[in-house]
């Protein structure tokens, strides 16, 4: 007796302790949303998720059990003659109703559904070129459609063989009692689909069967817009001509079997079949020997088709200006009347930035800066280009204190502070000119204003923490001494009670919750502080990009902005792409903008694009969720940006997707690739990375925020166009590109890096440096539109092996075939110009300069050979006094 109860008893035990851990985790759950004032969408987001699995399980059970009832009947009994069998019988098909709703139907696809057209049509004006459906069709209608079809064909089958099982088993077991339900069913495949056909439910159910087969070839039409042929996507000459009216003769033969299934005939099958074969083979035939011999001609009018839908899909058509700019190779700058953009030329490299304030700013080893963002604030009345990094806990740097449980739950519960410096602006000995550094922080502009430093929700953070605990928390630290404090925001789970206490123990596996004493009644526990997760968590049907940015609001608080993504590979015609940490989609629209305040953790998501078809429905569907962009404050919409995640995507396609001829096209005549760079001295040259500056558009009068790529032609290193993505105000989410002239040669950025390379002075400095024991680094180059022509600007760090941080030691700006080479950027810059500038930061230092055209009178000739001697001398003298100081 007692091991028959074991068995039992571990499985009593382990289900109650699966059902401990669900029921657990449904109380911390409704905690949270009720933390973000969301409990209603939490409601609404499980209620959508079920429902359309219920009903569809409740129909397909109705089905099976008329189904089966029929079947009885058939045999001449019925399931209240077997009351037993009847409740196993009901209990059984229930299950079947179950397992199938849920392999069959998306709960969400039919709640889009719903919610597309309970939003409407919307204002995106594209409709597929061949059956003029709007994109909303091919989105939301026809995925739920052919899921119906499915559940239809599914149901179907299984209902017409479980009406005749069921009649032939308690026909046979009447008719040979003694049997007792062990019925051999010997039958060859005819005589069963003969003997199947008198059943008259049987026959239903295969009539349905093929109605629903005829639904989905119906549309199966439309999944032709998304047949990949190579050189296009979408439906071609042989899709419209062949595929098309084979596929209405299939269905004309469906339907037709349909009325002679009911009628007992089984003949119209294998017409059925013939049908579907052919429609397997004749497409190929004639594109073998009609359709490739003349594929261009014929195909033309669907690579048009495809060129449009792409240029759609990706935002091209709406938001896209194409402008030719006319650069000049050789051309003059006037410095003076573009001063704000040759004032906020990013010099900080993002990777340089980083290992230096990592070196200089992270106060103790358990502070890291995840990442570094670029951003603009307005300081001293005009728009500066900013670097910022967020100060962030560590606690795997604590060493032996991070095994205790009071230190990582208790006391280091929040990241503090963050660093600005200014993008443009480097002191005389190579390092950042700062607008906040240290802790406590120090603002060194009266244009900037920090209340709240403390980061209880980053990027980098551990959980969970407690906080209003006995216990003080670790705030950051004060030469020997801590500074702590106590938390003050709304945010975190009420932690008091006992059965919260309890849920937050058991879904941690961290029986210390339950078993400490520093909480008290006003404690709360603080999850899901990655912030990342966090909008994850509250919008997981979203696409949320991986690089969150900090952003410090006018009354001095921190908040972070995530771009939301809505995406979808449905959109007809459109080629896919595959995007980093998103996957496949042939569309994409920034439609949601995401706030998260670092303190107290409250989330806020605005709606940017409001022509979407995709956000329209899930506004439907989820209304509180979501506000209006209008709502967003003025200093929180100062900062928001186009996504570089978006951009990148963006600019992959356009490369192809410039060309709009379709025989160019067809021919990939005018590929183009994306540019090429290199960051360490002796690196391999890879593609430019999206750069954030701030510079004038042609046409513009004054400069925006951009983020810019450069492209190549195929194979070539010259620059053929430029695209910028808009930032600011109205314009946000615009991409205009340059597009330069073929005949005309303008140098792309591994022409000037090469040209760097092989400068006499220039590369005698960087071979010096790259010697054991440095390491020269190269700044992203910047190609900024001036006037006429492009700018080229990179800085040139210098690095010790040992000790990772960078110093800027020289700049090189070029111009057409000048290169200039300073030791400031202010010299540089000067030289530029034709005469030395006045700068913001200490006068700068010597400078030297390798530029084909002399920017001053050339003075006497053994004026200049004296003159050369003795910077020759001065450089050699300032190179050997940094080789000996790096070296000590």
């Amino acid at each position: 007796m007692g091991r028959r109860i074991f068995p039992v008893l571990v499985i009593a035990l382990l289900l109650l302790f699966i059902a401990g851990r669900t029921l657990a985790g449904f109380v911390i759950e409704y905690e949270w949303w009720k933390e973000l004032g969301q409990l209603e969408t939490w409601a609404s987001i499980l209620l959508y998720g079920l429902l359309p699995v219920v009903v569809a399980a409740l129909v397909v059970f109705a089905v099976l059990w008329i189904a089966h009832a029929r079947g009885l009947k058939h045999a001449g009994t019925g399931l209240r003659r077997h009351p037993a069998y009847a409740r196993i019988a009901t209990v059984a098909l229930l299950v079947v109703g179950i397992v199938v709703a849920a392999a069959a139907i998306d709960g969400w696809t039919v709640v889009r559904f719903a919610g597309s057209h309970r939003a409407g049509a919307g204002t995106n004006p594209w409709r597929d070129p061949v059956y003029g459906q709007p994109l909303s069709f091919y989105i939301f209608d026809l995925p739920f459609y052919r899921e119906l079809a499915q559940l239809v064909l599914v149901t179907a089958v299984l209902a017409g063989l479980l009406n005749w099982l069921t009649g032939r088993i308690w026909t046979l077991r009447d008719r040979f009692p003694g049997l007792h339900g062990n019925i051999a069913i010997d039958l060859e495949l005819g005589d069963l689909l003969r003997e199947g056909l008198t059943y008259p439910f049987a026959r239903v159910a295969l009539a349905l069967f093929l109605i629903a087969l005829a639904g989905s070839l119906w549309l199966g039409r439309y999944t032709l817009v998304y047949s990949d042929h190579g050189f296009m996507v979408g439906m071609d000459w042989i899709d419209e001509h062949v595929r098309v009216p084979l596929q209405w003769v299939a269905i004309a033969t469906a339907l037709a079997g349909a009325v002679l299934a009911l009628a007992g005939r089984l003949r119209w099958l294998l017409v059925l079949v013939v049908v579907l074969v052919l429609r397997g083979i004749i497409p190929g035939i004639i594109a073998t020997l009609y359709v490739r011999p003349n594929e261009l001609g014929l195909q033309k009018p669907y690579i048009e088709h495809h060129i449009r839908s792409t240029r759609a899909a990706w935002g091209f058509d709406e938001r896209l200006k194409e402008m030719q700019f006319p650069a000049k190779l050789e051309s003059t700058v006037n410095v003076s009347a573009n001063q704000p953009l040759f004032d906020n030329v990013r010099l900080w490299d993002w990777r340089a930035f980083h290992d230096t304030i990592t070196q200089v700013q992270a106060l103790r080893q358990y502070y890291v800066f995840p990442d570094t963002d670029v951003d603009r604030y307005t300081i001293d009345g005009q728009m500066r280009q900013v670097m910022v990094a967020a100060r962030e806990l560590d606690v795997n740097q604590l060493g032996g204190q991070r095994t205790s449980w009071i230190n990582t739950h208790l006391i280091y519960t929040h990241s503090y502070g963050l660093v600005m410096a200014a993008a443009s602006r480097i002191t005389p000995e190579g390092s950042p000119v700062f607008y906040i550094q240290d802790a406590p922080p120090r603002l060194n502009t009266g244009s900037l204003k920090l209340t709240r430093p403390e980061i209880y929700f980053g990027e980098n953070l551990h959980e969970p923490v407690f906080v209003r605990t006995n216990q003080e928390e670790f705030s950051y630290p004060a030469g020997a001494e801590n500074v702590h404090t106590r938390y003050e925001g709304r945010g975190g789970i009420p932690i008091a009670s006992p059965l919260i206490r309890l849920a937050a123990a058991v879904t941690r596996g961290d029986w210390n919750i339950l078993l400490t004493g520093y909480l008290r009644g006003d404690s709360r526990m603080l999850i899901r502080r990655d912030v990342a997760a966090r909008v994850k968590a509250l919008a997981g049907f979203l696409e949320w990009d991986p690089d969150p940015y900090i952003v410090i609001t006018q009354d001095g608080r921190l908040v972070w902005i995530i771009d939301g993504y809505t995406t979808t590979d449905a959109h007809p015609y459109s080629r896919r792409l595959s995007i980093r940490q998103i996957g496949e989609a042939n569309y994409i629209r920034n439609a949601v903008k995401a706030v998260v305040d670092a303190y107290d953790g409250s989330v806020t998501l605005y709606v940017f694009d409001s022509a979407d078809p995709v956000i329209r429905a899930w506004q439907a569907i989820l209304p509180r969720l979501f506000r209006p962009a209008s709502e967003m404050a003025a200093d929180l919409r100062a900062h928001v940006r186009h996504p570089e995640l978006q951009f990148l995507a963006q600019a992959e396609i356009y490369r192809t997707f410039h060309m709009r001829d379709p025989e160019a096209f067809y021919n990939k005549e005018d590929l183009w690739d994306v540019a090429r760079e290199k960051y360490s001295q002796n690196a391999d040259a890879d593609r430019v990375q999206p750069t954030f500056v701030v510079a004038t558009l042609p046409g513009e009068t004054k400069p925006e925020f951009l983020l810019i790529m450069s492209f190549t032609p195929r194979g070539k290193d010259n620059m053929i166009g430029l695209m910028a993505a808009r930032s600011d105000g109205e314009h946000l989410g615009e991409l205009v590109v340059l597009q330069l002239s073929k005949q005309a040669l303008i140098y792309g950025p591994l022409q000037i890096e090469a040209r760097i390379d092989s400068d006499q002075n220039i590369s005698k400095d960087l071979t010096l440096w790259n010697q054991q024991g440095s390491q020269v680094l190269r700044g992203q180059m910047l190609v900024l539109p001036v006037g006429d022509t492009f700018v080229y600007v990179e800085p040139i760090y210098l690095q010790a092996s040992q000790a990772r941080m960078p110093q800027l030691k020289r700049v090189a700006l070029a111009m057409g075939n000048r290169l200039i080479y300073g030791e400031t950027y202010e010299q540089a810059l000067g030289l530029l110009a034709g005469q030395q500038v006045r700068t913001e930061t200490a006068p700068p230092p010597e400078a030297t300069a390798s530029t084909t055209a002399p920017t001053t009178a050339p003075p006497p000739a053994g004026d200049r050979k004296l003159e050369a001697a003795r910077e020759q001398i001065r450089r050699l003298r300032k190179q050997l006094d940094e080789l000996e100081s790096l070296l000590k």
